[in-house]
Parts: structure tokens; sequence; C-alpha cells
């Protein structure tokens, strides 16, 4: 932050400790969340088609489009933590609201 405050609830932070019985669940939820990965990356893609299309017509973005297209990416960046090992805290398997902010 510009003010030199810490960022709170970082995303990508370094975790020591890791369970071994978490790395067995993970498997699994990283199916469950394979699935809702998939699912929502293609009804995004299929958005992503109909908004460049608005575009094209209208010459202006969808907010509601633009909006599916946001919390896929939010989901997406939200889980990618835990299936890269970086942490044992468990997402959500369904998408949730969070912030992605960049530092200028």
């Amino acid at each position: 932050m510009p003010d030199g405050t810490p960022v709170q609830n970082q995303l990508f932070v370094y975790e020591h400790d890791a369970g071994r019985i978490e790395l067995l669940i993970r498997i699994i939820y990283w199916i469950l969340i394979g699935i809702v990965l998939w699912i929502y990356g293609i009804i995004a893609f299929i958005v992503q088609f109909i908004q460049w299309f608005h575009i094209l017509i209208l010459g202006c973005r969808n907010q509601a489009l633009s909006d599916i297209t946001r919390g896929y990416l939010e989901y997406r960046v939200h889980v990618l933590p835990y299936t890269y090992f970086m942490t044992d805290k468990r997402p959500n398997i369904f998408p949730e609201t969070v912030k992605i902010l960049e530092e200028a």
C-alpha cells in the first residue's frame, strides 16, 4: 500500500506448515474445483463471444456480461493458491465474491 501499511488477506503468501491428510483430501477437491471451473469457463467463453458482438454492434460493453467474466476470473485466481500447494486453507467449491487488487 502507498502509506506503508501491510496488505491484509493476500492470496499468494508462503505457509511453512502443511498437512499430509489435507494433501490427500486435495485430490478430491481438485476434481470438484476442476468441474466447476470447466463449466464456468465454458459459460465465460460463450459470454465473451456475446460481448464481442455487443461491442461490435453497439460500440459499448454490457455490464452483466462483464460481471460474469469477472466472476470467473476472480474464482480462478481465488482457488490458485490451494491448487498449487501454497496453502491448506480450502476455498469454497462454488464461486464467491473476492477482490483482486493491483498495486500501482
